[in-house]
């Protein structure tokens, strides 16, 4: 799906569960519940799912989609991303920021220099990780805190980063 600004990816779908139609629904949302309640979800292709949650289960719930009833039709959907309307989504406080608007923000240094854009916003657990795309060089995986990223400038389309000393790898670090 090209990146439309109007959707927000809140989860995917990790193949079936169970032999009735169920799947496995792996949720982006702060409180992995509330994913249900922006339903119905859309999907990349234009399709339309209600939700209901079954039972949790490690890291995803098990979940019944509409117009889902079989095991092969609930496995066909295995890597589907799921999206909904951001008018439907609550307003963040300013610096929380959803993942999908920091992709593709240019990344820059506190004196202005490029240092790349982000590519990826990545959930470890114990923090997000930016995944910056750096042309003829490795990807920079830049922890995501006010200390090695203290300027989001969302308007502006960029970030301002301070790497962490051998985060890079460099021999000057």
């Amino acid at each position: 799906m090209a990146r439309r600004p109007d959707l927000v990816c809140l989860g995917a779908l990790a193949g079936a569960w169970g032999v009735q139609g169920a799947v496995r629904l792996k949720s982006f949302c702060a409180v992995p519940e509330d994913i249900a309640d922006y339903a119905p979800l859309l999907t990349e292709d234009g399709r339309s799912f209600g939700v209901t949650l079954l039972r949790p289960l490690s890291g995803a719930f098990a979940a019944r989609l509409t117009g889902v009833g079989d095991r092969e039709a609930a496995e066909a959907l295995k890597g589907t991303r799921l999206y909904a309307p951001r008018d439907r989504l609550p307003s963040l406080p300013d610096d929380e920021f959803y993942h999908t608007d920091l992709i593709g923000l240019l990344v820059v240094d506190a004196g202005g220099a490029e240092i790349g854009r982000i590519k990826a916003v990545m959930d470890h657990g114990a923090g997000d990780i930016l995944e910056v795309a750096r042309p003829g060089q490795p990807p920079l995986l830049l922890p995501f805190t006010r200390e090695a990223v203290p300027t989001v400038d969302l308007a502006g389309g960029r970030v301002v980063a301070d790497p962490p000393p051998g985060l890079d790898g460099g021999e000057d670090d």
